[in-house]
């Protein structure tokens, strides 16, 4: 492996030591701007604990365990010191069942692990706003486009992909700046750490497939694990949006990396009986793409195409689009859609893409508001050849002021080939209680 490929996951390199000198260097500029500021200061904080419980129908070739339990913990906190200056964070507290969490208490503010941290810093950013200008310094989130459920262009969202059909999405770090006009705005982004999707632990039921069938080794074959391969080097992305008469569109370019992971052989010795290295790997991409949303008198009519390319032959050139229509009835919320793909150069084994595994299917989104406590929530996908289904539906039901209760199912099938067929044993139940404060 040549070091322009990546540095090997070890939690140290260069880039990794840079990104924690710009840190450290940003959060003393912060509390500088707060002691200077500290007679116009206005704090506030919210929290929540939540438990969460999720059965399964059934086990799976790998992994025969059918229930697993959460616990998350976030409380976060926001400090106005003066009318332009705005810091905000948030700490999570996590543990499970299925050692999807760190057992280490060091906090961890990078989201660089294989496991969740058990003390993460899930945000740590200042806003600075001052006329058409806001700008974002240090651990934030950073959203693109406009459709729902896939969003080509959204290239600074790493997910916890741990649950692969249950995700969150994971901060960067790095700098944003957006110029808001009339009709106009212009939103300029720079991260200089790389920050990879969390893709799911090894030997557990939503671990990705590798690009050979183990069980179809010889007697006495190996099967090694190389680990991970993060990128380095910083990412960059640009995107204006104009807001019409009558429409919305916007542009976007983006340069950095993959952020889920290409499955790479890297070595076979091809003896009796063979051993076999594989790894993840994370290629430098370009993207080019754009979306659209034109109000109608019936519905809302939703648009979002990217097209991928890439000087590295580990991974694909492909479009990525999504076309849906929305509509608001009453109580009633609706979206109805279709993800499609067209490949351009096929060049990769194997990747681990939930975004492009949501592709050439249609896709829907439902939603029924109750009463002010209870709510109702469906969506789903399905293949266009049939050959895969996912539907997950929700139950949410506020008690008081502060106690919610959900109840959610998700149900999956599909064939040996497809995305969804690959989760086919995954069906499950899930039941959570949150306390927010």
């Amino acid at each position: 492996m040549t070091p322009r490929r990546g540095t090997r996951d070890k939690g140290q390199g260069a880039r990794v030591c840079e990104g924690r000198r710009w840190i450290a260097a940003l959060v003393g500029g912060l509390s500088w701007l707060a002691a200077v500021s500290v007679s116009a200061q206005s704090v506030s904080q919210k929290g929540f604990v939540e438990l969460r419980g999720t059965s399964y129908a059934d086990s799976t070739a790998n992994d025969s365990t059918r229930s697993t339990g959460e616990l998350l913990l976030r409380q976060e906190v926001a400090f106005k010191p003066a009318s332009w200056l705005t810091l905000a964070g948030s700490v999570d507290l996590r543990a499970d069942s299925r050692d999807w969490s760190s057992s280490d208490w060091t906090p961890d503010w990078q989201d660089r692990g294989l496991q969740r941290p058990r003390v993460g810093i899930s945000r740590l950013a200042a806003t600075v706003s001052r006329g058409p200008v806001t700008l974002d310094l240090g651990k934030q989130y950073v959203r693109w486009g406009k459709a729902d459920v896939v969003n080509p262009t959204d290239r600074f969202a790493p997910r916890d992909f741990l649950n692969v059909l249950d995700t969150e999405f994971l901060a960067v770090t790095g700098a944003r700046a957006v110029l808001g006009l009339q009709s106009d705005s212009i939103d300029l982004v720079y991260v200089p750490v790389f920050t990879p999707s969390r893709t799911p632990l090894p030997n557990q039921r939503w671990a990705p497939q590798l690009p050979f069938d183990p069980g179809r080794l010889p007697p006495g074959s190996q099967v090694i694990d190389a680990g991970r391969f993060l990128a380095e080097g910083g990412q960059y992305g640009a995107r204006w949006n104009h807001v019409g008469s009558g429409f919305e569109f916007s542009a976007s370019g983006y340069r950095g990396f993959l952020h889920t992971p290409v499955i790479e052989s890297l070595a076979t010795i091809a003896i009796y009986p063979p051993v076999v290295a594989f790894a993840q790997v994370y290629p430098r991409i370009w993207m080019v793409g754009g979306d659209a949303a034109v109000p109608m008198r019936a519905f809302t009519l939703k648009g979002e195409a990217a097209f991928f390319g890439s000087d590295d032959n580990r991974t694909d050139e492909y479009w990525l689009y999504v076309l849906q229509l929305e509509r608001q009835a009453g109580e009633w919320f609706f979206v109805v859609g279709y993800a499609g793909e067209v490949v351009t150069d096929a060049r990769q084994q194997l990747a681990f893409a939930p975004e492009r595994g949501l592709a050439k299917a249609f896709l829907g989104r439902a939603g029924y508001t109750i009463d002010t406590n209870r709510s109702l929530a469906l969506e789903g996908a399905v293949r266009q050849d049939g050959d895969g289904s996912w539907l997950r539906g929700e139950y949410s039901h506020a008690v008081g002021q502060h106690v919610r209760v959900a109840l959610e199912g998700n149900w999956i099938r599909g064939s040996d080939g497809d995305f969804f067929g690959r989760y086919r044993r995954n069906s499950n139940l899930t039941a959570s209680l949150r306390y927010s404060y």
